[in-house]
């Protein structure tokens, strides 16, 4: 029988714990599409009625891994969130603003 994952964490050391929790974070921040959309309850219908195109045409947008930022921002927009793209550099992160003024003009 299988133990409930509390009574396992009580018997890890902090350390352990931290790093579960890291590794844990680490995997919400990091998702493919169709993860993100199931993540936030949503399904492949509804995110087509509010796209307004078929759903199987959000299932191959899920499956892509080359696709215009419009679209990734139309996707993102429809499941409630806000597109962001940044650089990540070893000094620091930079926010790429060009595709903002792309929004704002389709608005």
């Amino acid at each position: 029988m299988a133990k409930p994952f509390n009574l396992l964490r009580d018997k890890m050391s902090p350390e352990r714990r931290a790093r579960v929790a890291a590794r844990v974070q680490q995997a919400i921040q990091d998702m493919a599409l169709a993860e993100l959309r199931t993540a936030r309850n949503l399904t492949q219908e509804h995110l087509s009625d509010v796209l307004g195109v078929k759903q199987s045409a959000v299932s191959k947008l899920e499956r892509r891994t080359d696709m215009y930022v419009s679209t990734l921002r139309s996707f993102i927009k429809a499941m409630g969130g806000d597109l962001e793209i940044r650089a990540v550099f070893p000094e620091g992160d930079v926010r790429i603003t060009q595709f903002e003024a792309l929004a704002e003009e389709k608005g």
